[in-house]
């Protein structure tokens, strides 16, 4: 593969000034989002994206073993972009018992894995205690595996089954301090969508709105969870509304670094907050100067939660009410990883998630456009699938290794909280 030249001028000369900002480590603003959308020099969005990539983790790429369980796809909802939820009797519905989760559980740790990532349907009639049995059967069968559990989404929803639904914030803090005394380690960045009224009307309306999904992962953060952040692209959205969702994403991240920040010696200038005002930044993409003592938190340094992973989602249309819709093309998902990168210059990671990319392209994005994480083996996948894909999607250690050494990059085995594993097969350590 060919490596963007990260040393060259923008062909686009409007760029121009964007560049400059990224090399100074400066915030860019909603008009600079906007333009790297707008922009036919999608080779010079990705060689900025590259460049900071390289200064946050060199020439280190992650992946980590993984497995996932989808619990139910049994849905109170019927969002028009998603082909997995079913309701109860449809054809291809599904609950999980506790025998079959800890049956999961076991083969997740005959095949060395460090993670398993849980999410489902809102499903109607389980009761609260199903989760947290599920949480705790797990984590009898495997007690060193960390548990990545649950959307904001799901959150909500267990919140209400609980009767906590009333509560606020408060309800949902509680509803995940329950949830982490039965072992609940982070949550999953899913759920988000696209951060906007219009859209959340036409695509997904009944599904909680962004301020509730934020307030999920505000508790979250505050319990000392760190969870990921999620975009998902390419169906009824416009670029200006993928730069409104990556402000108030970037905004929340803002407030919860700030205090490690200034511990940390990172000057914080005031910039544009999505509404207009101002506050100061927490900006970790810049040169290495601008940190006198680290670049990144981490559990050491700072005692709350916070967005680990962004993770950009292209529409896959499978067979969704909006399967008339064509989804994002390659190129369109490479300028949105490199935006991302771009805008998203308070989280530490960006995510290819070679599931929805394939891998072939999540080697691209690695390689030229900004993301440094490719995710990991997966095994099971039920949410969506692309063209001629089933539900067991799966690829090896091996397979993850060569991808990222063919980009170009150097393969680092990962947990969830992104510190460096050591293995020996099946064994592993920290």
């Amino acid at each position: 593969m060919i490596r963007c030249d990260t040393t060259a001028a923008p062909c686009d000369p409007s760029l121009a000034s964007i560049r400059e900002k990224v090399e100074a480590g400066v915030r860019l603003d909603r008009a600079d989002g906007e333009a790297l959308f707008a922009t036919e020099d999608i080779w010079s969005v990705c060689a900025m994206a590259d460049l900071v990539r390289r200064r946050m983790h060199g020439d280190r790429a992650y992946y980590n073993v993984n497995r996932h369980l989808n619990y139910s796809n049994i849905c109170a909802l019927s969002c028009t972009f998603c082909a997995f939820h079913r309701k109860k009797g449809d054809d291809g519905a599904y609950e999980r018992t506790t025998d079959e989760i800890r049956e999961e559980a076991r083969q997740a740790v005959a095949s060395g894995a460090t993670e398993m990532h849980i999410v489902g349907g809102l499903h109607p009639w389980l009761k609260f205690d199903y989760y947290t049995d599920m949480l705790r059967a797990i984590r009898e069968e495997a007690p060193r595996l960390h548990l990545k559990a649950f959307t904001a989404v799901e959150i909500v929803h267990l919140a209400r089954i609980s009767g906590r639904g009333r509560d606020g914030i408060d309800g949902i803090r509680a509803v995940l301090s329950d949830l982490r005394d039965a072992g609940l380690g982070s949550l999953p960045g899913g759920g988000a969508e696209v951060f906007d009224d219009r859209v959340h009307d036409e695509a997904f309306k009944g599904k909680i709105r962004h301020g509730a999904w934020m307030d999920v992962h505000q508790a979250a953060h505050e319990l000392g969870l760190h969870t990921n952040a999620t975009m998902l692209y390419g169906h009824v959205e416009s670029p200006a509304e993928r730069v409104n969702h990556f402000m108030l994403l970037r905004q929340q991240q803002d407030d919860t670094l700030l205090q490690w920040a200034n511990a940390s010696d990172i000057n914080t200038p005031d910039a544009d907050r999505h509404d207009g005002s101002t506050s100061p930044a927490v900006v970790l993409t810049g040169p290495d100067e601008m940190y006198p003592q680290r670049r990144l938190p981490t559990s050491e340094t700072c005692d709350t939660g916070w967005y680990q992973c962004a993770i950009p989602l292209p529409f896959v249309p499978d067979d969704s009410q909006l399967e008339a819709l064509h989804g994002p093309t390659g190129i369109e998902n490479l300028r949105t990883i490199a935006v991302a990168r771009l805008m998203f210059d308070n989280v530490p990671h960006v995510k290819a998630f070679w599931i929805m990319q394939t891998l072939p392209m999540a080697q691209i994005m690695l390689q030229s456009a900004g993301a440094d994480d490719i995710d990991g083996t997966v095994v099971w996948y039920d949410i969506t699938k692309v063209e001629g894909a089933g539900t067991h999607q799966e690829t090896s250690v091996v397979g993850l290794h060569r991808a990222i050494r063919e980009a170009g990059l150097e393969p680092v085995e990962r947990d969830t909280l992104y510190r460096p594993v050591t293995r020996a097969g099946e064994t592993w350590s920290i």
